[in-house]
């Protein structure tokens, strides 16, 4: 009897795993669904070039290349509404979508201030259609607040500043990007924003927007008021699992999955943002948003799901990167860590990797203005390195000081 795959979520994790699939050799019908109406795109370029209206819509494939030569029937536009892993069936558009194999690829959905939806001029940064928005109030000049200092809210406000637009970013932690990449790095990090020109404020959340129909004014928890025509939130994003309540499936910050991306159900995987997998070479679940982790995922799951007896444990390095103010920020591994240490360049330079350890391992590395050295300490702890084996390494990448130098 011929299997049928079904991917729900047409993001880069669902695209893979129609190919993986079909690079595997399965050739038996494949369905992609989605909630949105355009086909797969890539999300990265959305705050960067495409923001600054430099890049065309990032569709990774065509119509005619899904359908005539993967051979995917596309429903696009039409989101999951549920799941009946013992019928084996998807939920969606009003109809019921059988499966032998099913890989859950929905993402995440960007979280939103509360009380603003009435508001014209607050946007998201998480789809096509958010971009869009956002591109035509920057090029109509728009006096910009960008709530929240993470990695996609300075990507916004380096775009503005590109075309030399006043920009204030309001975070409420005291340091940015503290989960991201720990508060030392995240200090110097946030020493980008103050050179490009943007008025940076850490430790005061938003207390409302007001405007007459659309955003005129950013009011703030200490009683400062800043004019605004458009504001971005770039407040976190958090896995699109409500389709999924009632499923049976393990719904804890994501579909929880085993290190094979199965999450308990015959021929049920996860992969990409929704997935809270358990990753071998951390020994921890995790739950990433980051492009290559959602590439890979996708494509192993789409093999597992598609052919029986094929899944394996995936393990990774978390790697991601952002670019503000004409500067490249990378990391891989993870920031909790017990120690810190610039170990190569430094940080009043802003070029520089600092390590992190975690018991006596290299745990993960930060690179600004460093691509060509931030892939070797990924090898490095994908490697299960020590921390003595990684300052070793560094040392011998340091540039020499030559003779006379000061």
């Amino acid at each position: 009897m011929t299997r049928r795959l079904v991917v729900v979520g047409a993001s880069l994790a669902g695209l893979r795993a129609v190919e993986g699939a079909r690079k595997a050799g399965f050739d038996g019908p494949i369905t992609l669904i989605g909630a949105e109406e355009h086909l797969p795109y890539d999300r990265p370029p959305l705050s960067k070039a495409f923001l600054d209206g430099t890049a065309e819509p990032p569709f990774y494939r065509s119509e005619a290349v899904l359908v005539g030569e993967l051979n995917v029937d596309l429903m696009l536009g039409t989101p999951a509404t549920g799941l009946d892993p013992r019928q084996r069936v998807v939920h969606a558009g009003g109809r019921e979508i059988p499966y032998d194999g099913l890989v859950i690829a929905t993402g995440a959905n960007a979280r939103r201030l509360p009380g603003a939806g009435h508001l014209a001029g607050v946007h998201t940064l998480r789809t096509l259609d958010d971009a869009y928005a956002v591109r035509r109030a920057l090029d109509a000049g728009a006096r910009t607040v960008v709530v929240g200092a993470g990695f996609i809210g300075s990507e916004v406000a380096s775009g503005a500043r590109k075309r030399g637009l006043p920009v204030t970013v309001v975070e409420a932690q005291p340091t940015p990007l503290v989960r991201a990449v720990g508060a030392a790095m995240g200090e110097a990090c946030s020493d980008l924003h103050r050179a490009g020109g943007t008025d940076l404020r850490c430790g005061v959340g938003v207390e409302a927007l007001e405007g007459d129909g659309r955003v005129e004014r950013v009011r703030l928890a200490d009683g400062s008021v800043l004019d605004a025509d458009l504001v971005v939130v770039g407040a976190g994003a958090e896995p699109a699992t409500d389709w999924l309540e009632g499923s049976g499936l393990t719904l804890d910050n994501g579909v929880v999955c085993d290190a094979t991306l199965a999450t308990g159900a015959p021929g049920v995987y996860a992969a990409g943002d929704v997935a809270r997998w358990f990753n071998p070479l951390f020994g921890r679940h995790m739950r990433l948003e980051h492009w290559s982790s959602a590439a890979e995922q996708g494509a192993a799951a789409g093999t597992a799901a598609a052919i029986p007896g094929s899944a394996k444990p995936y393990e990774t390095v978390p790697y991601f990167w952002s670019d503000w103010y004409d500067t490249r920020i990378q990391f891989v591994g993870v920031p909790d860590a017990e120690q810190v240490e610039v170990a190569l360049g430094d940080v009043e330079s802003g070029r520089f990797v600092a390590l992190y350890r975690s018991g006596d391992r290299l745990a993960g590395a930060l690179a600004v203005n460093k691509q060509r050295e931030i892939m070797k300490f990924r090898a490095l702890i994908a490697r299960r390195a020590t921390w003595a084996d990684a300052l070793g390494f560094a040392a011998q990448r340091r540039e020499p000081i030559h003779q006379g130098a000061r």
